[in-house]
């Protein structure tokens, strides 16, 4: 079972409600949290039911400002121990497992405000050894290398987030997908992209799921980038199936190669042909797929995102 935490900049457009049912539906998330959903929770609960999740927890937005939800299925056992306009505090035991400590977090974005929330949040732990996750988005760049382009990295941002997990004895649960969770463009070329949004762990609580990783998918209808937590770890395949990405669709290099392999032939073995252009095309959109967008995961991953972003303004510009 997956945990998801979304930044979602508001829930009240059509496409980032799809969004959240198509990654809901690929990872089967038991838990999902989303933040900033800037709606009330007669809407939310319309969404919820919409996602299948069986239960809701919200606490209503400012104004048009924050605002969070906490939908879980029943096969989560879960209770509500503590909120406030920044995180949700709970008590955790799935599919009969040991019981945990999950606290889903927004943390504010203004300076004056961090100092507090995070003494505030490691207060709920007397225990230094209790079993307790969190995840969300901290607004923290933690590091140097969480950060490309805008301003220089500030050490004092970062302080209080530092001591909270010291303090605290927490570490960050390893990563897959994009190095980056925020993205935000001023110009054509001037982008800035960031690590706000993470998974962070006790040590009790790696001990009881030390497989665990968290998944940071490619942006889509946010700024920010969707976190999956997956507790038991990745799944092994024994085999890979093909999937065409709709991301790919915003490569030319794609289009290239469906047109060159589905060029007229001289062929009179009309099926045969469509079989071997259709495992040629395959093989090379698999390899070029591998070469250019995993490999060179961090350019690819700023190619794509400007791609969109240009697409986005042409359409805007239409309108």
């Amino acid at each position: 079972m997956a945990l998801l935490a979304w930044n979602v900049r508001g829930l009240g457009n059509k496409d980032t409600v799809r969004a959240l049912k198509n990654i809901c539906v690929k990872h089967k998330n038991g838990i999902v949290f989303l933040s900033e959903t800037k709606q009330k929770r007669r809407y939310l609960e319309k969404i919820r039911m919409r996602m299948k999740m069986d239960n809701g927890f919200y606490v209503d937005p400012v104004g048009t400002a924050g605002g969070l939800a906490l939908w879980w299925s029943n096969d989560v056992k879960m209770s509500i121990l503590a909120y406030e306009k920044s995180f949700i505090d709970t008590v955790i035991s799935i599919n009969g497992e040991d019981e945990w400590f999950g606290t889903f977090i927004y943390a504010p974005s203004y300076d004056v405000e961090k100092q507090g929330f995070w003494e505030r949040l490691g207060s709920l732990r007397d225990d230094v050894n209790a079993k307790w996750c969190i995840m969300g988005d901290t607004n923290t760049v933690a590091s140097p290398n969480e950060k490309d382009g805008g301003s220089t990295f500030d050490h004092n941002n970062a302080k209080w987030f530092h001591d909270f997990m010291e303090k605290s004895y927490l570490m960050e649960i390893q990563s897959k997908g994009g190095t980056f969770t925020w993205s935000y463009q001023r110009s054509e070329k001037n982008v800035i992209r960031e690590k706000l949004d993470r998974v962070l762990s006790s040590v009790e609580w790696n001990f009881l799921f030390p497989k665990a990783i968290a998944v940071i998918e490619i942006p889509i209808a946010s700024d920010h980038t969707p976190i999956i937590l997956l507790k038991n770890g990745l799944k092994k395949k024994a085999r890979t199936e093909f999937k065409f990405e709709s991301r790919w669709m915003l490569e030319e290099e794609c289009l290239n190669i469906v047109q060159e392999e589905w060029a007229p032939t001289e062929q009179r073995n009309h099926r045969g042909t469509f079989r071997v252009k259709l495992r040629r095309t395959k093989v090379k959109l698999w390899k070029w797929n591998r070469e250019n967008l995993q490999v060179n995961g961090l350019q690819g991953e700023r190619k794509l995102f400007e791609r969109m972003m240009i697409i986005e303004n042409e359409e805007q510009g239409k309108g």
